[in-house]
Order: structure tokens, then C-alpha cells, then sequence
């Protein structure tokens, strides 16, 4: 797969949850947060439109950089935080729902396997 084509994919994963968020952010709280934890307040969906805006930000990023093995790597070792927010806020502190946990850890798990596939096939700048 062409390192193009990788980081696509990157920006698709950020393009899809992303979009989620700001197109729909009532839906997203809802079915990614636990009834306990959700807020009337109406600040909170305009914070997850502008989390999913931040989201889209870095697909463009991704879409529109020239990555290198580096960048590959570098990307990968940044993702390695959000695989400890997944645990901790579904098994230690629960407050993502089933469906919360699987889409982010999904989103993660895809593109760390990208930055994988890219670092290995990707020349070096």
C-alpha cells in the first residue's frame, strides 16, 4: 500500500469520528458516555463539536503532509497514550460506554496498524 494511501486512511479514521463529533455531537455523548456522567449543560456538545473540529484538523494534517518513516513512527508513539484513556475510562474509572470504548479503541487500533504498515514501507525524507 502506497504511503498516499496510509495516510488517507489516517485522515479517514479522524475524518469519520471526527465529523461524528461535530456533526452530531448529541449523538456521539449519548451513545459514548454513560448515562451517569452526561451533562445537560449546554457548553457540551459545543466542546464535542470542537473536539471532533480538532479531530478533522489533524485528518487534514494527516491527508495533506508528505510522512516519512518517521513520521510514521513518531504518529504511532503518539497514539500509545490514548490506548491507556481507552483502559482507564471504560474498566477503571467507567464512564465510556460499550459503544464509547470500541469506536475510539477501534479508531486507535486502525491507525496504529497504518502507522505500522507505513513506517515499514515509507522512505525516509
Amino acid at each position: 500500500m502506497s504511503t498516499r494511501s496510509l495516510q488517507i486512511g489516517l485522515g479517514a479514521v479522524f475524518f469519520g469520528l471526527g465529523g461524528w463529533c461535530v456533526v452530531a455531537p448529541a449523538s456521539m455523548l449519548a451513545l459514548c458516555v454513560r448515562p451517569q456522567f452526561q451533562s445537560q449543560a449546554v457548553i457540551v456538545p459545543i466542546l464535542a463539536g470542537c473536539f471532533g473540529a480538532q479531530a478533522m484538523i489533524a485528518g487534514l494534517f494527516a491527508v495533506f503532509s508528505r510522512f516519512s518513516r518517521t513520521t510514521f513512527l513518531a504518529y504511532g508513539i503518539g497514539l500509545l497514550p490514548f490506548f491507556a484513556f481507552d483502559a482507564y475510562f471504560y474498566l477503571a474509572r467507567p464512564i465510556l460506554t460499550e459503544i464509547g470504548f470500541a469506536s475510539d479503541l477501534g479508531g486507535n487500533l486502525i491507525m496504529l496498524a497504518i502507522c505500522w504498515a507505513g513506517w515499514r514501507t515509507a522512505s525516509e525524507a
